[in-house]
């Protein structure tokens, strides 16, 4: 579960490494984001300064939250845990940034909305 001030890794190719998260958005108080939930979050590092980035050091963009380190429960009581919270960034009209993805999503991503990242992903995983 992600909430307000919780870091996490970016795993796509648009040239931020770190952000943070700023607002979890849809509903009133809600406190919580779950994997496949879009959050408000700041850069806040940069791979490289030589590279060409597609966004900059504390930009507010928004991100889907792919993996998390706290545990996901399925439909038939099958869990999934991760290392670490991993999260890609969106522009404001949901649209990706980067055009590659580093690392296993969930297979629960598929059947969202957001399909075209199942296919740019290395990975599924139950």
């Amino acid at each position: 579960m992600i909430q307000t001030g919780s870091y996490l890794n970016i795993i796509d190719n648009s040239g931020a490494k770190e952000a943070f998260c700023i607002r979890v958005p849809k509903g009133y108080r809600r406190r919580y984001a779950r994997i496949g939930d879009v959050i408000t979050t700041s850069i806040k590092s940069v791979r490289s300064k030589k590279l060409n980035t597609k966004v900059k050091q504390g930009d507010v963009v928004k991100a889907l939250i792919l993996t998390t380190k706290s545990v996901t429960k399925g439909k038939f009581n099958d869990s999934i845990k991760f290392f670490e919270n991993n999260v890609i960034l969106m522009t404001k009209q949901k649209k990706l940034v980067g055009t590659r993805i580093f690392g296993s999503i969930p297979k629960k991503l598929r059947y969202t909305k957001f399909l075209r990242i199942a296919s740019l992903c290395s990975g599924l995983i139950n």
